[in-house]
């Protein structure tokens, strides 16, 4: 790909790449680094692109494994911290994410949203990237498969097991 082909490849999937990263890290700085990163690379190493999935899931493959690299940081760090904060009478879960709210939501379901989105915080990684990737994504259980590198009946486990912890974690909020 030459560099000037670089500008309408990125038009066509930046807002789908930047969408993921932004469900997975809840942070939209973030997200937006990650978005440049997953380019950047993607440019560098496009020779290892070998053709047997879509660039689409390619690229979605090089996005996830980042944000999971960012999140696997701050739960180390978290956990690193945890010992302190709980001495100190401070909360144990992260907090700045709660108040996140996608910005393509409206206006009306916003509230659920935030639900939703703290419940996210709360399950594995490998769980709320297979769920996120399929329910805002709309990626096919292949097309997850690909990305998380795992096999089709691993990714229907994991979508049963998030629901099942989500439907836990929110079902308070609907018990009137």
């Amino acid at each position: 790909m030459k560099a000037a082909d670089l500008g309408a490849f990125m038009q066509e999937h930046q807002g789908r790449i930047y969408n993921a990263a932004l469900n997975l890290l809840q942070n939209q700085q973030e997200a937006e680094e990650i978005t440049q990163d997953v380019f950047l690379d993607a440019y560098n190493k496009q020779q290892s692109f070998k053709g047997d999935a879509s660039i689409s899931t390619w690229l979605y493959r090089i996005a996830v494994n980042k944000c999971i690299d960012i999140l696997r940081k701050k739960q180390r760090r978290l956990q690193w911290q945890q010992p302190f904060k709980w001495m100190a009478g401070e909360t144990l879960l992260p907090t700045a994410a709660t108040d996140f709210v996608h910005p393509g939501i409206v206006a009306e379901n916003k509230e659920k949203a935030a639900i939703l989105y703290k419940a996210l915080l709360h399950l594995p990684v490998n769980q709320r990237t297979a769920y996120l990737l399929h329910d805002t994504e709309h990626l096919s259980y292949k097309e997850i498969s690909e990305v998380l590198e795992t096999s089709i009946p691993a990714v229907e486990s994991l979508l049963f097991r998030a629901r099942q912890n989500l439907r836990k974690s929110i079902e308070h909020y609907y018990k009137d």
